[in-house]
């Protein structure tokens, strides 16, 4: 007797993951997928792409439901998505941004000592791995645009911290939360590095919804996301993650990243 098929109602749910999360997560996230199609009882297509840019312009499209995303694609976005629920890291909706140098380079303490040098960026749309950086050079009354010898985008805060560990660039800015998870299980590079400042708290990369999504699959992502901490396979999932859940919050989580971006202009 062939085995049942699992049927699903209506059209796909299309779900876009920016390159924050790690890559070496795809078969946590194959999880994380099945988990989802279990729990909403629609299929679910992860969209994945190698810039921040390409799952903005996806949304700004219509051709993404939801996506987790980068806190300043978010407040660049905020028009075409809503927020459906905040990730907790350590029990809450904050992360940091942490400057890294190579580990044989711990004599810098800060930015302003980076002068000259070769920097590592992660995205353009990045906040942590570009906006925040370029604003504490504003902050310092340096111009970002002139302040190091070269700069460079790797697309994904892991290979910011590959770049420095490997001695490519002389220092780098990434998400706490990503230097802190990939420490748990590749300690050979994070070791390498050195974070010797961390920035201000910012609201953690949000999941959001497309404006044009129904208020029942709008509702009930949100439900998925938020009672995960409370079901044994979520909570698994959870932990591999490095994440502690889901709640809710709203848009003033994010202020502190458009007073960056407006400090900013057109830079």
């Amino acid at each position: 007797m062939a085995p049942a098929i699992q049927a699903y109602s209506a059209q796909p749910l299309r779900v876009g993951m920016t390159p924050a999360l790690l890559h070496t997560q795809q078969g946590l996230l194959a999880q994380w997928r099945s988990y989802m199609e279990s729990r909403l009882a629609r299929q679910v297509v992860f969209v994945q792409r190698d810039s921040y840019r390409e799952t903005i312009d996806l949304l700004r499209l219509a051709q993404l439901d939801f996506a987790w995303i980068c806190s300043y694609p978010y407040v660049y976005l905020r028009k075409q998505v809503r927020l459906v629920a905040v990730p907790l890291y350590h029990w809450r909706p904050y992360y940091r941004a942490y400057l890294i140098v190579p580990e044989s380079k711990p004599r810098i303490s800060n930015i302003l000592q980076l002068k000259g040098k070769i920097f590592a960026y992660a995205d353009p749309y990045s906040n942590s791995g570009y906006l925040v950086p370029r604003y504490q050079l504003r902050m310092a009354s340096e111009d970002p645009t002139k302040f190091f010898g070269r700069t460079f985008f790797t697309y994904a805060h892991r290979k910011v911290i590959e770049a420095v560990a490997d001695g490519l660039a002389d220092g780098g800015s990434v998400d706490g939360y990503i230097w802190d998870s990939l420490d748990m299980v590749k300690h050979e590079i994070t070791s390498r590095t050195w974070p010797v400042s961390q920035s201000e708290e910012y609201g953690f990369p949000p999941f959001v919804a497309h404006r044009g999504v129904s208020r029942e699959d709008f509702n009930a992502m949100q439900r998925m996301l938020i009672t995960m901490r409370y079901d044994p396979q979520g909570k698994a999932l959870l932990k591999g993650l490095n994440l502690d859940g889901f709640t809710l919050s709203d848009d003033k989580l994010y202020d502190s990243v458009g007073r960056m971006l407006a400090a900013l202009g057109g830079d």
